[in-house]
C-alpha cells in the first residue's frame, strides 16, 4: 500500500508540474511554433505519467489504449519539438502530422489487437523500437544544430532539456523491451514514477533559470538592418575584432566557403569560440550562426539578381556563388529576409514600378 501511494503521488506531481508548465508556454508564447510543440510534447508526456508502466503481461483496459496510443505518438512531438527548438526556420509539413498518426495508430493496434492475440513481446519490443529511433533522431537534429546556436545560456539549457528527456525515454524503452511479458513489480514501479518526477522537476527548474524569450526564437525576430552595419562598441578591443570580423565577411567573403563553422571562423580571427559568439550575439545583434553566414550571402545574391549585366545567370549559379549549397535553402532564406523569391526579387529590380 506504502509502494502504491508512494508511486501515485510521483505520478500525480509530474502531472501537476506538467500541466503548469504546458499552460506557461501557451499562455506566454503562443505564436512560437517550438514552445506549441513544447506543450503538445508537454501535454503528451501527461498521458505518460499517467498510463505508462514497465509492466506488460496482459491485455490494457480499452479505455487505456488511447492513452498509450497518445504517449507513444508523443515520442513523434518530441523530434518535431527538437527540430524547431533549435532550427528557427522549421516548419510543420502534414506528413509530420501523417507520421504521428502512424506512430500512435500502431500503439493501439498493439494494445487492442496484436499484444491480446498473444504477441506482447513482439508488440512492446516494436513500439519501443520506434520510440528509440526518434530519439536518435533527435539526439541528431540536437547536435547538428546546437553549435550555431550564439546565445550561451540558451544553448546550454536546450542541451540539457533534449539529453534528459532522452536519457529518461531511452531507458525507459529499453527497460520495456528488456522485461516484456514479465512483472517488474510495485518497487520498480514506483522507481520509474519517481525518476520521472525528477527529470520533469529538473526541466522545469532549468527552463525557469533562463528567460523564455532567450529560450525561444521570437515569432517573427527582425533581422538586423544590413549586414556591414557596425554598431557601437564602448570597448575598443572588441570594436577591433568587430571590424577584423566585417573585414573577413566585406573583403575575402569568407561565407562562401563550403561548411563555413564558427570555429574555423574563430581560428581565423584568432579568438575562442566563446568569444565570437558572444561577439556576434551581443555587438551585432544576431542569435544564430546560420543566419548571421546568411544574411551576408543574401546580401551578394541580391546585389547578384539586381545587376542587369548577371540577368542570364541562373538563380542556382548566383546562390551557390553566394554560398548556399542548394536551391531549396536559399529560397526559403532570401524570401523570409526580403518577402519575395529571388526569381520575383530579380524581376521586381528589371522593371521598378
Amino acid at each position: 500500500m506504502l509502494l502504491t501511494n508512494l508511486e501515485f503521488a510521483f505520478r500525480a506531481a509530474s502531472v501537476a508540474l506538467l500541466l503548469v508548465l504546458a499552460a506557461s508556454l501557451l499562455h506566454d508564447f503562443r505564436n512560437v511554433l517550438a514552445a506549441r510543440l513544447g506543450a503538445a510534447f508537454v501535454l503528451g508526456v501527461v498521458a505518460h505519467a499517467v498510463s505508462y508502466s514497465l509492466d506488460v503481461t496482459s491485455p490494457v483496459p480499452l479505455w487505456h489504449a488511447p492513452l498509450i496510443a497518445l504517449s507513444t505518438g508523443t515520442i513523434v512531438v518530441f523530434w518535431l519539438f527538437t527540430r524547431a527548438l533549435f532550427d528557427d526556420e522549421f516548419r510543420l509539413r502534414w506528413w509530420h502530422g501523417l507520421i504521428w498518426a502512424l506512430v500512435a495508430a500502431f500503439s493501439f493496434a498493439g494494445c487492442v489487437w496484436i499484444a491480446p492475440s498473444g504477441h506482447v513481446r513482439f508488440s512492446v519490443t516494436v513500439v519501443n523500437l520506434i520510440v528509440l529511433g526518434f530519439i536518435a533522431l533527435a539526439v541528431g537534429q540536437m547536435i547538428a544544430s546546437w553549435p550555431a546556436d550564439l546565445v550561451e545560456r540558451r544553448r546550454r539549457v536546450r542541451v540539457f532539456i533534449v539529453c534528459a528527456i532522452a536519457l529518461y525515454g531511452g531507458l525507459n524503452a529499453v527497460l520495456q523491451i528488456a522485461v516484456a511479458g514479465h512483472h517488474v513489480g510495485a518497487v520498480a514501479e514506483t522507481i520509474n514514477a519517481g525518476v520521472l518526477a525528477c527529470t520533469v522537476a529538473a526541466i522545469v527548474y532549468a527552463m525557469m533559470r533562463v528567460d523564455g524569450a532567450g529560450l525561444f526564437q521570437a515569432a517573427a525576430e527582425p533581422a538586423p538592418p544590413t549586414i556591414f552595419s557596425q554598431p557601437a562598441a564602448d570597448d575598443s578591443a572588441d570594436q577591433k575584432l568587430v571590424d577584423a570580423l566585417m573585414r573577413l565577411m566585406a573583403d575575402e567573403r569568407i561565407y562562401r566557403q563550403e561548411n563555413i563553422t564558427i570555429g574555423v571562423l574563430a581560428t581565423r580571427l584568432k579568438l575562442p569560440e566563446y568569444r565570437l559568439r558572444r561577439l556576434i550575439n551581443q555587438r551585432l545583434g544576431y542569435r544564430n550562426f546560420n543566419v548571421f553566414l546568411n544574411n551576408h550571402r543574401i546580401e551578394e545574391a541580391k546585389a547578384a539578381l539586381a545587376d542587369p549585366a548577371q540577368a542570364e545567370v541562373p538563380v542556382i549559379t548566383i546562390a551557390m556563388d553566394a554560398g548556399f549549397q542548394s536551391l531549396g535553402p536559399f529560397n526559403r532564406a532570401f524570401k523570409a529576409v526580403t518577402g519575395v523569391t529571388p526569381t520575383e526579387y530579380r524581376r521586381l529590380k528589371a522593371d521598378p514600378v
